[in-house]
């Protein structure tokens, strides 16, 4: 069912983005006075997608035989080179704007929900192993990042952060300031890690919230509100620290010291062989949450659009200049799915749609022969030059540009197969 709902949010999802990125064309097309011969879209290889046939046009058909007539006042060939331009950009255009749409319609429907950093750092950050290594500790608290103020804790984790040239954390420790380099391949990092989540946390206090039945909670007394203050002679004031001494002595019994109201008490608690004590915690960090009017969410969202082209700029960056493999950068579809996740939420369904489809955005545009971006290229030649380029030509890019999205589509499906196994 979980690999079902995986699927299903990638068809559904693709399809939306990608029958956008064709509709964009063909509209444009329609527009310019172009007769549009097939329109169809789907879960296709090139490019992931469908596909608008526009007659005299040259693209991954490379269905030529039409060209050897003079050219039709309705053909693409037969128009003005920024006519054409135009129909060429027409997907990504409608793929940025559908993009907006969604980060405008979830920030104004949802508002924000997060954690400040000022919370945070009351009780400081806890490290993962990889966070370990990067030189953080428990208790840490982070005052900027690479010298510039932050507001919220996901802004510590945020890619645009992490992929700044010569990046670095400002870091309080025991009343001394310390500065923690960014590496270059913190992506590669966190993609190879272990624990497939952050590499830092806050530190959480805690309180019990719902209780299982039967479970060791409940057997020992314990109740909604109480606070867990020692299991097994080891303080654990937050809930990672509860967490590690359940792991150590899952399947015993052991002394579990709590606080209920303003009294302390004392008793035996039994952990499951799972190292669970059979309760649902309730996390006392206070959250803020922002509601904003229609100019704010239009103005946000927008920024939260492009700021998806920003990432994916400076992350191309990093693959062309070594910093990043592109083993590492480089997904295909099963790639793609994962992200979607295996739980159908449509929140986080149309939150990666506009993520996507800002991605497809982005991607269309570089200057690839077969990819609007590499149409693009020549038609601005056309434009600067007032030469046309041969048809002979064109279609010889064209297929060298098949090739290429071929080899790469190829190599990211690799990708996803070595990952998995």
């Amino acid at each position: 069912m979980q690999t079902f709902a995986m699927i299903s949010q990638f068809v559904l999802g693709l399809s939306i983005i990608v029958g956008i990125h064709e509709l964009g064309h063909l509209l444009l097309a329609k527009l310019f006075g172009m007769r549009v011969e097939s329109y169809t879209y789907g879960i296709g290889a090139i490019p992931l997608g469908g596909s608008v046939k526009i007659a005299g046009m040259i693209d991954e058909s490379l269905d030529t035989e039409s060209l050897k007539e003079q050219p039709q006042a309705w053909e693409f060939r037969a128009k003005p080179a920024w006519q054409r331009l135009i129909v060429i950009l027409g997907g990504i255009i409608l793929n940025v704007l559908s993009g907006i749409i969604i980060y405008i319609t979830l920030t104004f429907l949802l508002g924000d929900t997060y954690l400040p950093k000022e919370e945070v750092n009351k009780q400081g950050i806890v490290p993962n192993e990889l966070g370990l290594s990067l030189g953080f500790q428990e208790g840490d608290k982070i005052i900027n990042i690479s010298g510039k103020e932050f507001s919220k804790f996901a802004d510590i984790l945020a890619p645009h952060n992490l992929l700044q040239a010569n990046a670095y954390y400002t870091v309080e420790r025991d009343g001394q300031v310390l500065y923690i380099p960014i590496p270059t391949d913190i992506l590669e990092r966190l993609a190879e890690a272990k624990e497939q989540k952050a590499f830092l946390a806050p530190c959480m206090p805690f309180e019990i919230g719902g209780i299982q039945a039967g479970g060791g909670a409940q057997q020992a007394g314990l109740q909604p509100g109480d606070k867990i203050l020692e299991l097994a002679g080891q303080e654990t004031p937050y809930f990672h620290q509860l967490q590690k001494v359940l792991s150590q002595y899952s399947g015993q019994e052991v002394l579990l010291v709590y606080q209920r109201e303003q009294v302390v008490k004392h008793t035996t608690v039994k952990i499951n062989q799972a190292g669970k004590l059979g309760f649902c915690p309730h996390i006392l960090l206070h959250y803020h949450k922002q509601a904003y009017n229609l100019g704010q969410a239009m103005d946000l969202g927008t920024q939260r659009a492009f700021e998806v082209i920003k990432i994916n700029v400076l992350g191309l960056l990093k693959v062309i200049t070594g910093k990043i493999p592109a083993s590492k950068s480089l997904s295909g579809p099963i790639g793609i799915a994962q992200i979607f996740g295996k739980q159908f939420d449509w929140i986080h369904f149309w939150n990666i749609t506009g993520f996507l489809s800002m991605v497809l955005a982005f991607t269309n545009l570089l200057p690839i022969p077969a990819l609007d971006g590499g149409h693009a290229v020549f038609i601005i030649y056309e434009i600067v030059t007032g030469r046309q380029l041969s048809a002979k030509f064109l279609e010889t890019v064209q297929k060298i540009g098949l090739a290429i999205l071929l080899f790469l589509i190829s190599y990211a499906i690799f990708n996803d197969l070595r990952k998995l196994f």
